[in-house]
């Protein structure tokens, strides 16, 4: 071969190369940013879920007792989630800034407030409370949802910064490596 087909043999690996590292970085950005998305929308969902249980606390379906924890961990809640609007960016470095633990003890509460036999005496009665006691089932089961595709797009990012090409040409950049959100998020009754 001549010197002027291995320059043109060089360019054209060269231009390959440019062209994968382009679309890894592109498809990289894409799945941080679904990450910041599923954040957000699993963020919506436990301010709903908190909000869902406050409104079934004050709604009277269940005992006093039951519904001063559970509209305290409710409260609890809702407090972090300001707390953080406030401090700073809700998804700066892509993490749920150790609420886990808050939403956790809601389900707890919402576990020993609602057992069996008082969900079924809340749903044969009727009125507010059952109304209230659907909105957190329907609050909960989006929590799971959210927070599960949220984990699988964190792992798809897990995945895909593992290569040793995005390691090598850091293609990520300074972006801080996403964790998965894990709490306890089980639907009561």
């Amino acid at each position: 071969m001549t010197t002027i087909s291995w320059i043109v043999l060089v360019i054209c690996v060269l231009l390959v190369l440019a062209w994968y590292l382009s679309y890894s970085a592109a498809r990289l950005d894409r799945l941080h940013a679904k990450v910041e998305g599923a954040l957000s929308a699993l963020d919506a969902h436990v301010v709903r879920r908190a909000e869902a249980s406050l409104e079934l606390a004050n709604s009277g379906a269940i005992d006093p007792a039951s519904g001063f924890l559970l509209a305290a961990a409710a409260s609890e809640s809702l407090e972090r989630v300001n707390e953080r609007t406030f401090e700073s960016d809700l998804l700066e470095g892509q993490h749920f800034a150790g609420r886990e633990s808050v939403e956790s003890e809601l389900t707890e509460v919402l576990h020993a407030a609602l057992p069996g036999q008082v969900v079924t005496d809340i749903t044969a009665e009727g009125g507010p409370g059952a109304a209230a006691l659907e909105r957190v089932r329907e609050a909960g089961l989006r929590v799971q949802l959210a927070r599960r595709f949220h984990n699988e797009a964190v792992k798809e990012v897990q995945r895909v910064r593992a290569k040793r090409v995005v390691r090598l040409f850091r293609l990520a950049g300074y972006a801080d490596l996403p964790r998965t959100v894990e709490f306890d998020d089980t639907l009561p009754g």
